[in-house]
């Protein structure tokens, strides 16, 4: 009966995972037991989306090896799963999409499941004599909720001009809400409180401490990779075996969308010499 009065979470994180590590996987827990902590969620499942490779993030490999190796990192993940469908869009699609596909995504399963209910509520009430009990089954189950979660790094990343539409913060925090968790050297409150926006929506920013300092990133990763040193135990080692057998991260794939603007900065700036 407690779970059932608190709201279901489901968390989305985009990024672009080059490659997925275990503070990402990390960072799905960390949330998960902040937000129960609270008495106020169940956390039900977590979603990670790759950017695809129109994003033109420098040293981003295939978006098909990017997804691979999150299936691969989140296979024996009880209720953490990657999804394609960003990925695999032609062009860059802004995370303001991609949340409002997969909250789209919710609601029509939501929907799905309410149908169901319908049917199996009237059957029931015409072989039971007292449907009193059947009457309460058939209430409407609580709508789940959709939480973007990212690391300090990307909160700030609101403040970098033309990153970013106004709107789309507008909408992510004040509309979906975020967790954030935090990371070494990062003050989200600090942030938060500069920002007129993120301080308008504080109430839907949940910040999450990470008691244990971790500075993990995929960044430091790949130059490990490129100079032939051990990543064991910063990646799952699924993940590590897949990069080793197709020979990712070299000297030339860090180059890759060398000089090229990232997509938001074309579509939001236009040309910068302009």
């Amino acid at each position: 009966m407690e779970d059932e009065r608190r709201t279901r979470v489901v968390l989305l994180a985009c990024g672009s995972f080059n490659p997925i590590t275990n503070m990402h996987l990390r960072m799905f827990e960390l949330a998960r037991d902040y937000l129960e902590d609270t008495g106020r969620y169940k956390v039900v499942k977590g979603i990670v989306s790759a950017v695809g490779d129109g994003y033109k993030k420098k040293g981003l490999i295939e978006a098909f090896h990017r997804v691979k190796m999150a299936r691969l990192a989140t296979e024996n993940s009880e209720w953490i799963t990657a999804d394609a469908w960003e990925s695999s869009q032609p062009e860059w699609v802004e995370t303001a999409k991609v949340i409002r596909h997969h909250y789209s995504e919710l609601t029509a399963a939501k929907q799905d499941a309410d149908d169901v209910d319908t049917v199996k509520y009237a059957k029931k009430r015409r072989i039971e004599e007292n449907h009193v009990e059947s009457a309460s089954y058939h209430n409407k189950r609580e709508a789940t909720h959709l939480m973007l979660l990212c690391g300090a790094d990307v909160l700030e990343s609101f403040g970098v001009p033309n990153l970013w539409k106004e709107e789309d913060i507008a909408e992510i925090v004040g509309r979906f809400g975020l967790v954030c968790v935090t990371r070494v050297g990062a003050d989200p409150h600090k942030f938060i409180n500069r920002s007129d926006m993120l301080w308008k929506y504080r109430k839907n920013i949940h910040v999450v401490p990470e008691w244990v300092a971790n500075d993990i990133s995929a960044t430091h990763v790949r130059r490990a990779l490129r100079r032939g040193q051990s990543v064991r135990y910063l990646l799952p080692d699924d993940v590590l075996r897949y990069i080793h057998a197709n020979h990712l991260y070299s000297a030339e794939s860090e180059q890759s969308n060398a000089g090229v603007l990232l997509a938001p900065l074309q579509k939001y700036a236009g040309d910068p010499s302009g």
